[in-house]
């Protein structure tokens, strides 16, 4: 027993779907450190976040999952992995992590699977050919509450991680100044393990070890489900719009849910609870698009002093506290209105900088710092 689960382990890294979402992971650390580096002349995370928390973040929520999907008996069809695989691959490689949303990939995945079927294609992978799937009800409810339990994760995710995975970008305003907005693209994996009837496997991989209940027989799979995520905050700060926004994605979750569970009543409500998640989901997504899009930008040039577009890692600006939005007013007893009036300042008491600070609540603190010889010389600030 312990070898079989040894070895279901190990298939996981079978998958390739694994690593294209492991390399998608470390692109999106490269690519946005080099925007970075373009933008402002300087990188603002190290460039390995990305891949970092690529599976740290989901791995308890992986735990959870597998351990609570096994154990009430939640079976899927082995094709209906392998189309997930197939429409997840699609999306990563293709870098649109706004249709990443779990829904998204598992209604595409039913609809994918039900088109190779319907008109009689298949796709060749050498051990076996891969031709769909006629839909049925009975494992559309699985389907539906490993959905609405993902997609949970998903909003858990995106509250608590979406203002850190924000990136600031330039663009011009109306009247011709350098404002900024804020580009979230993340990804993150859940290893899943998640029960298949003997008969999906024996078709398709008769080798696979199987367990008997009853007259049936099952295996397990460990699956790397995929959760991509793009959004950009304009008009709020990230540290404001993504809790909310977060919290509007698990509250799907649970809707998606709560419907599903309908069909043991009524066995199309499966099938519905898929279509009402991802319609759900685009309608969060565009709501929050066209908020954001409209009005004026959170962080752009201010008349009262320079406002803080960034705040390096592990730097002296880090370590007095500030933080995205707020506005410097004066530096070391000086008033400053521009970047340029911001470093002379600093330049004044190199030793010890004396900062008043706006936050975000148009309250004034007062903020100092020792710069010893091997910090930041301009204290770690990104501003505009």
């Amino acid at each position: 027993m312990v070898m079989e689960a040894l070895m279901d382990a190990g298939r996981f890294f079978i998958n390739p779907l694994l690593y294209i979402a492991l390399i998608a992971a470390i692109l999106l650390g490269y690519f946005r450190v080099k925007k970075e580096r373009k933008l402002f002349r300087s990188r603002i995370v190290w460039g390995g976040r990305e891949f970092g928390d690529w599976l740290k973040d989901g791995i308890l929520f992986a735990l959870l999952l597998s351990v609570l999907f096994s154990g009430i008996g939640l079976t899927v069809p082995l094709q209906w992995l392998v189309a997930l695989s197939l429409v997840s691959a699609v999306i990563v490689i293709s870098g649109i992590y706004q249709l990443g949303s779990f829904v998204y990939l598992a209604i595409g995945a039913v609809f994918f699977g039900w088109l190779l079927n319907h008109y009689g294609w298949t796709i060749p992978f050498g051990l076996f050919d891969f031709g769909g799937y006629a839909v049925a009800w009975d494992w559309l409810l699985p389907v539906g509450l490993i959905t609405g339990a993902l997609v949970f994760v998903e909003g858990w995710l995106v509250a608590r991680r979406g203002s850190e995975a924000s990136s600031p970008r330039t663009e011009k305003t109306a009247r011709g100044l350098t404002a900024v907005y804020y580009k979230t693209k993340r990804l993150w994996l859940i290893p899943l393990l998640v029960v298949v009837p003997g008969e999906f496997m024996g078709s398709y991989l008769p080798y696979w070890p199987q367990f008997p209940i009853g007259e049936s027989n099952f295996s397990f799979i460990l699956f790397p489900a995929v959760i991509g995520f793009g959004s950009r905050a304009r008009r709020t700060l990230p540290g404001y719009l993504y809790p909310k926004h977060g919290k509007r994605i698990w509250l799907l979750g649970l809707a998606i849910i709560t419907l599903a569970l309908f069909s043991f009543i009524w066995e199309p409500m499966a099938l519905i609870a898929l279509a009402a998640g991802a319609a759900g989901r685009a309608a969060i997504s565009l709501l929050t698009m066209f908020n954001e899009n409209k009005g004026n930008h959170a962080v752009a040039p201010q008349s009262s002093g320079v406002m803080i577009v960034d705040v390096l890692a592990d730097s002296p600006a880090e370590k007095m506290g500030l933080v995205r939005g707020e506005i410097i007013r004066k530096v070391n007893g000086l008033t400053i209105n521009n970047e340029t009036e911001l470093y002379e300042a600093i330049q004044v008491n190199a030793a010890h900088c004396r900062l008043e600070v706006l936050d975000h609540n148009n309250e004034l603190r007062l903020r100092q710092h020792v710069i010893f010889r091997h910090d930041h010389y301009r204290l770690g600030l990104i501003v505009v």
